[in-house]
């Protein structure tokens, strides 16, 4: 069992919008202990050695290899990282959890088996299963012995989970749930022992999950999927017929369905955020390592302005995502701590823990994923037509990284759904937006303040515009909740737009807040190139918040509203210019001198 990390006094879910946050009060990843860096360890040794050499057999789905693959990463542990140590895990934090789905990234197909085992295969039980459900089963998926699929998706019901027509009716004697119905998009199917299924019973209106087992009677399987990418992943279509599910096998109460996969999913959401970071990371490395060897006009192309701009874009959007993931993975497992010492079971508290930050869930794996897919495009683009050739390693990631924004709820309903949250908290009273958009609102209409802010501090400039920002934020939203009230559900462009100023406001201050307890620790100098990301991310970010302001006001306003909401949206985004170009070249230049990722975390 791992030492406990310090508890410390976190803000609720979503609550960083309207307070501020100190250094000290956050978790970065310098923090992780020797035994979760060993953890790392052993995982990237489990990729170098039994993955990447046999990639083009798992590519080219040869019988047995995921499976086999699956059984050794279960004798090393890998698949019971969160698993408590009386069901076969190894009961390691959240945070640990986070780390190895981190590492696990750069592993391609089987990140995506890896994934659906350990995440939404696993957890309902974990969290929703009786305790004869936990012994049962717990220990065969710690090991590996027994694999594990969820079974949600169908052709009619994808973000609209809840409008599924598998139905489950008990059987006369009372003794079964008979299922039957059609499921699409399983991951792990073709190999699975065990099944987590979504149905509804009789007419009910919410789903109920049950716990199936492969060998039961009346599970059929198409083929497998051709895919865009991932090809190495198990994906089916299965189908139910007559399946008598025991009824001990139902999960948790009857209609309790959705409430599952909604957690679940807050869950996998994001790990799969940190599931992209060593992607980005790999990919990142691989672009400088060719932008070296590669020559043109005589000197590595590593040379030139414009690739520099590439690779430092690439790093500095990384740290961006590792920093906001670990902040938010360990304010969850501080909650955790904290509600099992108040006497909640094990299971509740990491329910709640993880309810309580199902905004940060959606941003970390909106912004991870879209990372990935800026980091994979931008490196077919630094390998040139070597990028767009199968020999190169660019095609397969380019492929595997598209799924990131789609599983585990499409990157625009996280984004519907992040702002929803938000609001939500709002009316219950769980965080006070309303006083701080009021406020916000006065400021902008009255006299301006002349007091002057004490900007000596390292980064209490930066910190100063995260303050701004945030109060951009809270002028578009309060006035979009204004005009549209309870119709804002319906104003989905609004709400994107109000989504990106979030999910901004948060990277770029986890970003910030990660630098500053790292210059505390190395000094001004030792940090500069961590200095250097930061700053150039909160550029970026500013220029994002600002456009999508004033995209979003301008849907609800117009006239001499529009006018005054767009002076306000200016002011709010103001910042010192920044030489974007010096502190890239800076940035690159670190990475073209280590040939790499600019830091390294775990070896």
């Amino acid at each position: 069992m791992e030492a406990a990390i310090e508890t410390k006094e976190a803000l609720k879910g979503g609550e960083f919008i309207v307070k501020e946050t100190e250094a000290e009060n956050v978790f970065i990843p310098e923090e992780f202990s020797e035994e979760q860096k060993m953890m790392a360890a052993a995982t990237q040794d489990f990729i170098d050695m039994e993955i990447l050499p046999i990639n083009e057999r798992i590519e080219s789905m040869e019988e047995g290899v995921m499976s086999g693959l699956m059984d050794k990463a279960g004798e090393l542990g890998l698949l019971g990282v969160n698993i408590p140590e009386e069901y076969g895990g190894l009961g390691m934090s959240f945070n640990t959890g986070m780390l190895i789905a981190d590492i696990m990234a750069a592993a391609g197909s089987f990140s995506t088996a890896y994934g659906a085992h350990t995440g939404i295969g696993t957890l309902p039980i974990l969290y929703y299963g009786t305790e004869e459900q936990k012994k049962k089963y717990l220990p065969l998926l710690a090991s590996g012995e027994w694999k594990a699929c969820y079974c949600l998706t169908e052709p009619d019901a994808g973000s609209d989970a809840n409008s599924g027509k598998t139905k489950a009716k008990l059987s006369d004697d009372g003794k079964h749930y008979v299922i039957n119905g059609q499921k699409m998009w399983i991951s792990n199917a073709g190999f699975a022992d065990l099944l987590i299924i979504f149905a509804k019973i009789d007419d009910d209106k919410k789903l109920s999950a049950f716990i199936a087992e492969r060998t039961w009677d009346g599970i059929t399987m198409n083929d497998e999927e051709k895919k865009l990418g991932i090809k190495g992943s198990s994906t089916r279509q299965v189908f139910f017929n007559d399946l008598k599910v025991p009824v001990e096998n139902l999960l948790s109460e009857r209609e309790n369905g959705f409430k599952i996969a909604v957690n679940v999913l807050n869950v996998g959401r994001i790990k799969l955020g940190a599931g992209c970071i060593n992607g980005c990371k790999d990919v990142a490395s691989r672009s400088t390592q060719y932008a070296n060897e590669r020559k043109q006009f005589g000197v590595s192309i590593s040379s030139f302005g414009a690739i520099k701009q590439k690779l430092a874009n690439m790093a500095t959007r990384t740290y961006a995502t590792e920093s906001a993931s670990y902040r938010a993975g360990q304010d969850i497992e501080n909650l955790i701590a904290k509600l099992q010492a108040e006497g909640m079971s094990p299971s509740d508290a990491k329910l709640k823990g993880v309810e309580q930050y199902a905004i940060e869930c959606a941003m970390i794996k909106i912004h991870g994923s879209e990372v990935l897919d800026y980091c994979v495009d931008e490196g077919v683009q630094v390998y040139g037509g070597m990028g767009f050739s199968e020999e190169a390693p660019m095609a397969r990631a380019y492929r595997d990284a598209r799924i990131t924004r789609i599983y585990e709820g499409t990157n625009e309903i996280n984004r519907m759904l992040l702002v929803g949250m938000m609001f939500k908290k709002a009316m219950k009273g769980e965080i006070d937006l309303l006083g701080p958009a009021m406020a916000v609102g006065k400021e902008l209409t009255g006299v301006p303040s002349f007091e002057t802010p004490d900007l000596s501090a390292p980064l209490a400039k930066e910190k100063e515009v995260i303050k701004n920002l945030k109060k951009a934020v809270l002028m578009a939203a309060g006035k979009a909740a204004e005009k549209f009230g309870p119709k804002l559900d319906h104003e989905q462009e609004v709400l994107m737009n109000l989504a990106d100023m979030v999910i901004e406001v948060y990277a770029a201050e986890s970003t910030i807040l990660r630098t500053e307890k790292l210059m505390g620790t190395y000094g001004s100098e030792g940090s500069e190139l961590y200095q250097n990301m930061a700053k150039l991310y909160l550029s970026e970010a500013v220029t994002k918040i600002k456009n999508a302001g004033d995209e979003a006001v301008a849907c609800f306003a117009e006239g001499d509203e529009l006018r005054v909401m767009l002076m306000g949206m200016k002011r709010f985004t103001k910042m010192d210019p920044v030489n974007t170009k010096v502190l890239r070249q800076a940035i690159a230049d670190v990475m073209i001198k280590e040939n790499k990722f600019p830091y390294s975390l775990y070896n």
